[in-house]
């Protein structure tokens, strides 16, 4: 009598570790808006953890002057579409207003990527900052309807720019929520993120759940305001 006859089953797998992330030492990352406070922060973490980093601009000398103003190696200046084509995980750090036009126009360079958007849809007044909420629900919603060949998702919205850019700060504390449809994905992010001293990346849901995380950068705004300070977040018990 075969195991299937007598009813018995197959014992099922263990779990997997959540922190059993992958190597993603040999990635080159490139970051579009790489000339901003948010990306030139992020692209001289990385590099500075041994990272290969593509700063991306619309125009190439800017993208150039923004690489050899970090002042670490193994960081390289294009403009956007040469960034895109030569990089195997994509930062999208752009100004809001411009996201969906310079996401529009790399569909093709971006097909098959890996995309992180880490962009917060925000909007100023006398009160200070606050959510916008686009049409598809998030900026993270936003890219992946626009870059349907792409493999988006989202991270790195709660970071300093001033502490990511400051030479003499040798740690970032904080976690950095991830979030994405497939595991494979966002493992390769958590664990990009894990690469800079300090950080955890911690899986956060589902793109759907964008808004909710983009969001909360208004409130660390009226934090980092009312207490002159450079908020990030920890997870605890994780």
């Amino acid at each position: 009598m075969t195991s299937t006859d007598s009813g018995s089953t197959s014992p099922k797998p263990p779990a997997k570790d959540p922190w059993d992330l992958p190597d993603v030492a040999g990635l080159v990352v490139g970051v579009l808006g790489g000339t901003g406070d948010q990306g030139r922060g992020l692209a001289y973490r990385l590099a500075r953890a041994g990272q290969k980093v593509i700063i991306g601009s619309r125009a190439a000398e800017r993208a150039e002057a923004a690489a050899a103003g970090l002042g670490v190696a193994g960081v390289e200046g294009a403009d956007n579409a040469e960034c895109a084509r030569r990089s195997d995980v994509v930062i999208v750090a752009v100004p809001w207003d411009g996201h969906a036009k310079t996401l529009a126009s790399l569909t093709q360079e971006l097909a098959g990527k890996l995309v992180i958007d880490c962009v917060n849809p925000l909007g100023f007044d006398k009160k200070g900052a606050y959510a916008l909420k686009p049409e598809e629900g998030s900026a993270a919603e936003q890219a992946a309807a626009l870059l349907p060949e792409s493999r988006v998702t989202a991270a790195f919205h709660h970071l300093s720019a001033v502490l990511l850019q400051d030479p003499a700060v040798e740690r970032i504390d904080t976690d950095v929520m991830v979030l994405g449809e497939t595991r494979a994905d966002t493992d390769i992010v958590q664990a990009l993120a894990g690469r800079i001293p300090g950080m955890r990346g911690i899986f956060a849901g589902r793109l759907r759940n964008a808004h909710q995380v983009e969001s909360l950068v208004a409130n660390l705004i009226s934090v980092n305001r009312r207490y002159k300070a450079h908020a990030g977040l920890r997870v605890t018990d994780v």
